[in-house]
């Protein structure tokens, strides 16, 4: 692995997509509760790939359930548990991210640290997202493994999250360049209901790269069916995870994941053949945790009406998108599997340089 000097995030640049301003840390951890954890892997010549952990609350994921939802654009992915997720609304444990070839081991060992906790669980829908760091990280080595998976479970933490080349993101690829890990979130005013909403991804797909309006994949010559060659920066998937406070039932929680869609298409995004472009939300207020009196007394619980749902959407987006641009300056330049300097073999972060150079032409 390279680093190029000091990486820094999209703000620190003049980019700042949207209308509604970031929490605290600007991650998704500025909804409360929310703990993020990373095992990066980075050894010899071959492995570079990694394990992220989303873990909705402090409490048991599997006692405490919090509603979600799902949006899929194109389903070419390997994301596990997706339908009872679906079909019934809500996450009974953590979410992990890792590479298209570690989910079985992920799902073990999710299923591991799940029964570690509850004894009379006989039933667990662990939910574990990919995308496919094959590119850069020698996937057919299997290098995540069981314990790999519960260290990012126990790293989890609250407060400010790791960006670019760690955990889950650490092999990944975006529009050409070195892609990751990145998060962002957004606070909504009084009047709108003071929610917070934080979104992570980790970042591994293609297209025509826009950062806030500002087409920098032209800009900078690098871009999806540039000359009819180029398909490889276009294919690729994206995983996306929403968190908010705000009190959303299971149904709106996947109109929320929906809404993903328009960031990720914000920064270019070409939802080519190849990619699995997954979103998953999640609400972690306490008026929608469907705990065990809950769940056996079918109690009505909170739920933020239709009618006010838009102002969430908007900062969905708009924290999707800025995760997105996170990911990309965050990132470091790594060389790829075997040590081989070729362009499939070696993922070139963004040189921040001839982006700022491209950001003065366009006035920020």
């Amino acid at each position: 692995m390279t680093s190029e000097g000091a990486r820094c995030r999209a703000r620190d640049l003049g980019l700042a997509p949207g209308i509604f301003r970031p929490g605290v840390h600007n991650t998704i951890t500025d909804v409360a509760g929310v703990a993020i954890g990373h095992v990066t892997l980075v050894e010899g010549d071959a492995t570079r790939t990694g394990v992220t952990a989303i873990l909705p609350h402090a409490d048991n994921p599997f006692v405490e359930r919090v509603p979600a939802g799902l949006a899929v654009i194109n389903g070419f992915g390997k994301l596990a548990g997706a339908t009872q997720l679906a079909e019934l609304g809500e996450l009974e444990t953590p979410i992990v991210l890792t590479n298209t070839l570690a989910v079985g081991r992920a799902v073990e060992a999710l299923v591991d640290w799940t029964l570690a906790r509850t004894p009379d669980a006989v039933s667990v829908n662990a939910v574990v997202g990919e995308t496919n760091d094959g590119r850069l990280n020698d996937i057919r080595n299997r290098g995540v493994t069981r314990d790999h998976v519960l260290a990012a479970l126990d790293a989890a933490a609250p407060g400010p999250v790791a960006e670019g080349c760690v955990g889950a993101g650490t092999g990944t690829m975006a529009f050409g360049w070195k892609g990751g890990i990145g998060t962002s979130s957004r606070l909504l005013p009084e009047a709108l209901g003071a929610w917070t909403i934080g979104a992570l991804v980790q970042a591994n797909y293609g297209g025509v790269l826009t950062m806030d309006g500002i087409p920098v994949g032209r800009e900078l010559g690098k871009w999806y069916l540039k000359e009819h060659t180029d398909r490889g920066d276009a294919d690729g998937s994206v995983m996306v995870v929403i968190a908010t406070d705000a009190p959303l039932s299971d149904r709106n929680l996947t109109r929320l994941a929906t809404r993903a869609m328009a960031g990720l298409a914000r920064t270019g995004a070409a939802f080519s053949d190849g990619s699995g472009d997954y979103a998953i939300a999640f609400s972690t207020h306490p008026g929608v945790r469907r705990d065990p009196e809950r769940r056996a007394h079918q109690a009505i619980i909170a739920d933020w009406p239709n009618d006010r749902m838009s102002p969430l959407f908007v900062a969905a987006a708009e924290a999707v998108e800025e995760a997105v641009l996170n990911a990309l300056t965050m990132a470091t330049t790594i060389i790829g599997r075997d040590g081989r300097t070729g362009r499939r073999a070696t993922g070139h972060a963004i040189d921040l340089d001839a982006l700022r150079a491209v950001l003065k032409r366009y006035g920020r």
